[in-house]
């Protein structure tokens, strides 16, 4: 069967197409040619892609096709996180340009007043985060009786983030007969039972097996003591390429570090996680993809939903503990088409987190050492005086010589841990 090669060859409306044509997009990705199809025919589906790889358009652009202005609520887009419920907002309005459709997002840490005109006007397309959808609905604010289409997007976050409840009072209120739409990165047990449970003969489509990396990501791995983490940061971010930088760190505490530190050697920052205003995310993530900074430090809220063009490199300042987190935080480059850097620092400590993460991937990825940075690269002599110390200490490493040590092992003989 010959592979549809443009958006034309799908079925769509003229309007569609027209919103479609004035986005630039030029042919459907691998995810939209087998999603859209059996979204138009109203089929069920489960869609498992990875990041950047189109699938708002996936599920968006056939949901709309169904959508008829002044009938209300028509469809429903449930998201993890606030800035994905915005972003996939405005990817919708895009794609209605021209026709009367009212698209909103309702969302937390924003006022109220708003969302409810929206909600009790019947606006037709809403995307919303659980939460906040749910505290309308015990509001009176919002009925699904009019409700065409559910959509579940980043559903394996979701239930990761404990919005469970509130996904299933939106099942019990949503009409039976609605069309449903899941949508995840993963398909882990608890995704795949949700996906079995709300659709029915659901048609599941896969733009590439669940957890893997796009092509033209470059994956690096440096080695480094926790002390020089930031240094090793701030000499990468001298090399020329370094034009776009998503900095991951674990904790909150941490971005607010790392910015800081960013900031007083000259380079432009900003810092995004849950503690800060919305508002200040908001313009952080605007500065960011307008190019007034060029560094963004965040916590994994920005692992999903965060949808900025040319991102060039993502770094992993903390090893991700869930070997997925690592898959989705390195899905913001790399994106439609284009090539992206993945970087990777790593302490001592964290090495049985690297490796977690390399038997996922079903690889091992490379080792670099840069002279002053890497716990692997103090002198022989300081090796060898720890090797014989231990020795000594009867610490149980035999014969070993320091050059026969892993780097676990050498690293703890010299005291460095994360």
């Amino acid at each position: 069967m010959r592979e549809v090669e443009t958006f034309r060859e799908l079925g769509l409306s003229d309007e569609v197409l027209a919103a479609i044509e004035a986005q630039g997009w030029e042919r459907p990705t691998p995810i939209q040619r087998k999603a859209i199809p059996a979204g138009l025919e109203g089929r069920d589906i489960v869609g498992i892609a990875q990041t950047g790889t189109g699938k708002t358009g996936a599920f968006m652009i056939p949901s709309l096709e169904k959508v008829r202005p002044g009938e209300g609520l028509q469809v429903l887009v449930l998201c993890p996180t606030r800035e994905l419920a915005q972003q996939v907002a405005e990817d919708a309005k895009l794609l209605i340009r021209g026709r009367a459709i009212r698209v909103a997002d309702v969302v937390g840490g924003v006022a109220y007043e708003p969302q409810i005109e929206a909600l009790r006007g019947n606006w037709e397309v809403i995307a919303a985060t659980p939460g906040r959808f749910n505290d309308h609905m015990e509001r009176g604010n919002v009925k699904l009786d009019s409700l065409k289409v559910l959509i579940l997007d980043e559903a394996d976050r979701m239930l990761d983030m404990g919005f469970r409840p509130q996904i299933e009072d939106v099942l019990r209120r949503s009409p039976k007969s609605r069309q449903s739409m899941l949508f995840s990165a993963t398909m882990p047990h608890g995704v795949h039972a949700l996906a079995l449970r709300i659709t029915d003969d659901a048609e599941w489509v896969e733009a590439a097996p669940s957890g893997t990396i796009a092509d033209l990501i470059e994956e690096r791995v440096y080695m480094v003591k926790p002390d020089r983490k930031p240094d090793l940061l701030v000499e990468l971010l001298d090399e020329p390429s370094w034009d776009q930088v998503l900095v991951f760190t674990r904790t909150k505490v941490g971005a607010d570090r790392l910015e800081a530190h960013l900031k007083r050697t000259g380079i432009g920052a900003d810092v995004m996680h849950s503690d800060r205003r919305m508002q200040h995310r908001v313009r952080a993530l605007d500065r960011f993809a307008s190019g007034t900074i060029r560094v963004l430090v965040a916590t994994d809220v920005a692992q999903r939903g965060l949808d900025v063009e040319g991102i060039s490199h993502v770094v992993n300042f903390d090893v991700p503990i869930d070997p997925e987190d690592y898959v989705h935080r390195i899905g913001r480059t790399g994106r439609a088409g284009a090539a992206g850097t993945a970087v990777t620092f790593v302490t001592a400590g964290e090495l049985g987190h690297l490796r977690s993460i390399e038997h996922r991937l079903g690889r091992t990825l490379e080792r670099i050492s840069l002279e002053g940075y890497d716990y692997t690269g103090e002198s022989q002599g300081a090796k060898e005086r720890a090797v014989a110390k231990h020795s000594r200490s009867g610490g149980g490493i035999g014969s070993k010589s320091a050059d026969d040590l892993s780097d676990e092992e050498l690293a703890k003989l010299l005291g460095h841990s994360s």
